[in-house]
């Protein structure tokens, strides 16, 4: 009786090690060579398992490439929700939202995610979509909640939160972000404390509530 649980646990673990595993080698595959030319067969190979197990986790590589994306994202997301306290002094919650986004979207990985979907996107347009919706969009939805609220609370400016959300987004882009997607991501002039506050300073200049 004590036995079954423990082999069903064990089966389900073992079967997570394999999606990682698969992930792992994957993202290798689409970082290096491209979504157009990551083929399952190679990945299945490069596994060390057969087409089968791989069709059983994933479906298709389209599905495969879903889950490489939800893997790049889904801790990231989190973080953001935990940052926007409704609580706390705008600029505070603003000002840790803009250095997580900026640390984040920074990194090589990052970089080289943004560099893979603009090369792909022309081919594979779902792929874009995917990314948008797992992505920018759902960080944008958050930002603009928090703006809506904090409007309604009277301590931003009434307006569009949707349009200030996307203003915020741009003010924390607006340094040396667009360099360093094209220039791998590894510059170390780039000050993220810097960047953030005066993306948040410039954001309470325009939907600051007035004096």
């Amino acid at each position: 009786m004590q036995k079954e649980p423990l082999g069903r646990a064990t089966k389900a673990l073992r079967k997570e090690d394999r999606r990682k595993a698969i992930l792992d080698v994957a993202e290798r595959s689409f970082f290096s060579r491209g979504f157009a030319e990551t083929s399952m067969s190679a990945i299945a190979a490069e596994c060390g398992g057969s087409k089968t197990t791989l069709w059983n986790h994933f479906p298709s590589k389209e599905a495969l490439f879903y889950a490489f994306l939800d893997e790049q994202i889904g801790l990231f997301e989190e973080s953001l929700d935990q940052a926007l306290n409704a609580t706390e002094d705008v600029e505070v919650a603003l000002g840790r939202f803009a250095r997580l986004f900026l640390a984040k979207i920074v990194t090589p990985k990052s970089c080289a995610l943004r560099r893979l979907i603009g090369t792909e996107r022309q081919r594979f347009p779902n792929l874009a979509q995917a990314f948008y919706e797992r992505g920018p969009a759902r960080a944008r939805r958050r930002l603009h909640r928090y703006v809506d609220a904090q409007m309604a609370a009277g301590r931003l400016r009434a307006g569009s939160p949707e349009l200030a959300a996307r203003q915020f987004f741009a003010l924390c882009q607006a340094g040396t972000f667009a360099d360093m997607i094209w220039h791998g991501g590894d510059d170390p002039s780039f000050d993220i404390d810097a960047e953030a506050d005066v993306a948040v300073e410039s954001f309470m200049r325009i939907w600051g509530p007035p004096a």
